[in-house]
């Protein structure tokens, strides 16, 4: 039985969150955060590796888009503060959308076919075929909250974009979206 990339990388994804909540469950029971401050304590507990489980969950919600990427955010903001979570996210969330381009780049259309529904693929290619400025659509996608971002990193690895002109746009447009949700959820 032949199972394909997008399962393995699922499967893999839900195991490690069904890990973690388990890993949370457990220390919920045995009260170590009965309040935010009392949580931030408890995972701060666990010193470099605490930010780095955030950046690769960050990372992997891109490369596999399940999840949507602002509750990562909020988890971010909430443990680590406003510029703690920025960073973790920022990094996390350009890392997996580098990925995401150069899987496409490698790959192809059929990578892409195979983790998005064929009905959105066709509605986001034939909008983007008919743009005239690919560029600046795909800016403000990373700039503004709530667009299929992961669709277009995905997407921009099937044009004739560089990898080194997707990095700017990433490096450039990605940090506002994500440093808003770090002041909004941080003061919670």
């Amino acid at each position: 039985m032949k199972l394909n990339l997008k399962k393995i990388a699922v499967i893999t994804l839900i195991l490690f969150c069904v890990l973690l909540a388990v890993f949370f469950a457990k220390a919920y029971i045995d009260g170590k955060f009965n309040s935010v401050e009392t949580l931030q304590e408890y995972i701060n507990s666990f010193g470099i590796f605490a930010p780095i489980v955030l950046t690769i969950v960050q990372a992997a919600q891109v490369v596999v888009p399940i999840l949507p990427g602002f509750l990562g955010c909020a988890v971010g903001a909430v443990l680590f503060g406003s510029v703690g979570g920025f960073l973790c996210n920022y990094i996390g969330i350009s890392l997996g959308s580098i990925i995401a381009f150069i899987l496409a780049k490698k790959f192809g259309i059929a990578l892409v076919q195979r983790i998005f529904p064929k009905d959105k693929y066709e509605k986001y290619s034939n909008w983007v075929g008919k743009s005239k400025s690919y560029v600046m659509l795909l800016f403000w996608g990373m700039v503004l909250p709530l667009f299929p971002d992961d669709f277009f990193c995905y997407f921009s690895g099937l044009t004739k974009m560089s990898l080194k002109k997707f990095i700017i746009i990433v490096a450039v447009g990605k940090p506002w979206c994500i440093l808003a949700y770090s002041l909004v959820f941080s003061k919670i």
